[in-house]
């Protein structure tokens, strides 16, 4: 019970300039390796945070852990996350290896239960979804996707409104057109 609330007065000089040394080593490299590393996480970007953050804690808390080896892995770790994701943006393949790929999840009023059972998805979750687009019934809904970075996009079945055209041009075809150009890749 002893050491419980202190051990002693170096290890916690050591784990404050360490943690302030590495926190300060995350933000100017979260900064520098820009907007890609705090945006909306796919899987991919994900695992990579979460090993930087179990990599800061371990050089933090671990006496064993030198802070320049603890540092350098942080700095490994994006630097591959860089690599990885630009050769993804250049090369398709590679990108849906690493990636995975939207997934149509309700369809023209119809749920996929196959889509949503291999996704693990509940109808509560997409009911919660359309709620924050301010969307309450499914007859106003013309699909769902669950994307990349794990959250659901609520296509909307186009109205009247949306597709009054100057040319007089057939409003149900353009409807239909236009929702398939989004949806159709998923298909």
């Amino acid at each position: 019970m002893d050491m419980l609330f202190f051990d002693n007065i170096d290890k916690l000089g050591r784990i404050v300039v360490t943690a302030v040394m590495v926190y300060v080593l995350i933000i100017i490299t979260t900064k520098v390796s820009g907007k890609r590393s705090t945006s909306q996480l796919n899987n991919f970007d994900w695992i990579v945070t979460v090993m930087i953050g179990s990599l800061g804690a371990s050089t933090i808390l671990l006496k064993d852990i030198p802070l320049i080896e603890g540092i350098s892995a942080i700095l490994a770790l994006y630097i591959m996350q860089f690599l990885v994701t630009k050769y993804a943006s250049i090369s398709p393949q590679f990108s849906s290896f690493i990636l995975s790929e939207p997934r149509i999840v309700f369809y023209q009023g119809q749920f996929l239960p196959d889509a949503m059972r291999d996704e693990r998805l509940t109808r509560q979750e997409m009911e919660c979804a359309m709620r924050s687009e301010g969307i309450n019934s499914f007859d106003d809904v013309e699909a769902i996707v669950f994307e990349s970075d794990a959250k659901l996009t609520i296509i909307r079945k186009p109205t009247s409104f949306d597709n009054k055209d100057a040319d007089n041009q057939n409003n149900d075809e353009r409807a239909e057109s236009a929702v398939s150009e989004t949806i159709a890749p998923l298909m």
